[in-house]
């Protein structure tokens, strides 16, 4: 049979949570230029070419680093969004696992360099850089709609909203990722808890939608 030769990842899930947790932690340690195959073969007691047997190009190798990362995301904000607290302290919960802890974050650093690589990927790797961009959107909804319906937020519109907020997000994630000059994350804790408490704090003696009968945002 004629053609590449597809690869078994199944057959190697173990080594390869091994390949993507020791990507991973040589990009929080030395940074993203440290990060060649034969440096995470050594650490995993694997050759350069058998990592590139399994994962075909560094690309596809920092597109599973990056899933892999945000699978482990996604667990610690399900868990945060799962807890009996006010929907409010809940949204300020997934913000601060959205945003980067600063200059150079290790998470940040990732996706950024993972998009920039992206830019002509095909339609199935767009796809799961949506699926990606689609959990954190979803979640957030989720939380404006339960919020909204129990009378803690003013009425919006659930998915309006959530795109801007994480556009906002990515603006100030990307500044405080690439060191921008005079941003830190305690003014960008600041700007966006200003902007949720404008946009979604319900007005005293407001109950319900806005005079039109339809969600204000």
């Amino acid at each position: 049979m004629s053609g590449p030769v597809r690869r078994p990842r199944r057959r190697l899930n173990q080594p390869r949570e091994q390949v993507l947790a020791a990507a991973m932690a040589t990009i929080a340690a030395e940074g993203l230029d440290r990060l060649t195959m034969a440096g995470l073969g050594r650490e995993v007691g694997m050759s350069s070419g058998h990592i590139l047997y399994y994962f075909g190009t560094k690309d596809e190798l920092l597109l599973q680093t990056l899933q892999w990362s945000e699978e482990q995301l996604g667990a610690e904000r399900r868990a945060a969004l799962s807890r009996r607290v006010p929907a409010r302290e809940r949204l300020d919960a997934l913000v601060d696992l959205y945003l980067p802890e600063g200059h150079r974050d290790p998470r940040w650093t990732l996706w950024l360099e993972v998009w920039v690589r992206s830019q002509n990927a095909d339609d199935e790797t767009r796809e799961r850089q949506l699926d990606l961009e689609l959990a954190w959107h979803r979640d957030l909804v989720a939380l404006l709609v339960e919020g909204v319906s129990k009378g803690e937020f003013r009425p919006v519109d659930a998915e309006r909203f959530a795109t801007r907020t994480r556009a906002l997000l990515d603006g100030f994630g990307t500044h405080l990722v690439v060191g921008l000059p005079g941003t830190t994350r305690e003014q960008v804790d600041r700007a966006v808890r200003e902007f949720l408490d404008e946009s979604l704090t319900v007005p005293q003696g407001l109950h319900g939608p806005g005079p039109s009968g339809r969600p204000q945002d």
